[in-house]
């Protein structure tokens, strides 16, 4: 219940503060909301059962992809083209899930990152192989601002009002799977696999189970990207994308939800500063950069945090919120005899 209620306290409080942002702003709102609901499923797979995947945004795409094209053959409401598209993300998303937990379930360490890694080389190649509109992608309907609030908000708002309230609903059975017993059987996969099938825990269920958890929240994540944006296209799910999604994680802190969504925040807005500091630069000196400071600069961040904090954002406001302040000492209301 108290899960609940601060998830929804968090999400009026994110879409009241769309009021504030300019279109551009509530696009990139929007943007870190889909990355927030994959890498929230990513912090908790590879923090709780220590699974590294690097093909989480092959996960996005097919949820991307299955948006597209249910809410697409849906002639109707916008709502009904909305609910059956995100339903078919989060199914067309949680069987890929599912397949790549059962393979997961029998790979470890860098087996496993290479087989997610093998996935997003071939995505593109799988596009134009598969009826997915090859380089071109699929496009997603559009979803109009609804007749009693046009007047007030503009689409790009309404598209992340959308975002918002889809990576809350994504993120939030998270939360609670992290805290219940299931959570409790991840960590003692992680901890010790021998130990825990001793306890009666399948660690292979376990491992299964979390990598298709995970999944779905990407998937929705890709329907949301879908829905601002019009468009699914297999380069847009690159190898480049895929490794952001792992930074955001790292640099939030494995097994942190909050911590997901400051890295979602900071992978978002973090390129958008490089490039218009770029911009800034002289023109020679900008096409130097340009493609190569990002990458500089997210790497040279990502080793400071990792060094500084090595439990990531996260880490840093536990201990913050554990830093005590000063308090006056009270006089005692007990007299000496």
């Amino acid at each position: 219940m108290k899960t609940s209620l601060r998830a929804l306290v968090v999400t009026v409080l994110a879409i009241g503060g769309t009021f504030g942002l300019d279109p551009f702003r509530n696009y990139q709102l929007a943007t870190a909301a889909a990355c927030f609901a994959a890498v929230a499923g990513l912090t908790v797979l590879v923090g709780l059962t220590g699974q590294l995947s690097l093909g989480h945004a092959v996960l996005m795409a097919a949820g991307g992809y299955g948006f597209a094209y249910a809410a697409s053959a849906v002639d109707g409401h916008w709502l009904t083209a909305l609910l059956v598209g995100l339903a078919a993300a989060a199914v067309v998303s949680g069987l890929l899930g599912l397949l790549l937990g059962a393979a997961a379930a029998r790979l470890r360490g860098p087996y496993l990152a290479g087989l997610t890694l093998a996935l997003v080389i071939a995505l593109p190649a799988a596009a134009n192989t598969l009826p997915l509109g090859g380089d071109q992608g699929a496009r997603a309907p559009f979803l109009p601002v609804p007749d009693a609030l046009a007047a007030l908000i503009a689409v790009e708002q309404w598209h992340a009002w959308l975002a918002i309230v889809i990576a809350a609903i994504a993120v939030t059975p998270l939360v609670v799977l992290r805290s219940g017993r299931a959570g409790l059987r991840m960590r003692a996969v992680l901890d010790d696999e021998t130990a825990s099938r001793l306890s009666g825990v399948d660690p292979g269920l376990v491992k299964t189970g979390a990598f298709a958890a995970s999944a779905v929240p990407a998937g929705l994540g890709g329907a949301v990207l879908a829905v601002a944006t019009q468009q699914v296209t297999p380069g847009g799910y690159g190898l480049a994308f895929s490794l952001l999604l792992v930074v955001a994680a790292v640099a939030g802190g494995l097994g942190s939800i909050g911590g997901a969504a400051i890295g979602s925040v900071l992978v978002t807005v973090l390129p958008w500063a490089i490039d218009e500091l770029v911009a800034l630069a002289p023109a020679d000196l900008g096409r130097r950069l340009d493609g190569n400071l990002a990458v500089l600069l997210f790497g040279a961040g990502l080793i400071a945090l990792t060094t500084i904090w090595p439990g990531g954002a996260s880490r840093l406001l536990d201990r913050l919120r554990a830093a005590r302040p000063f308090r006056f000492a009270t006089p005692s209301t007990t007299t000496e005899r």
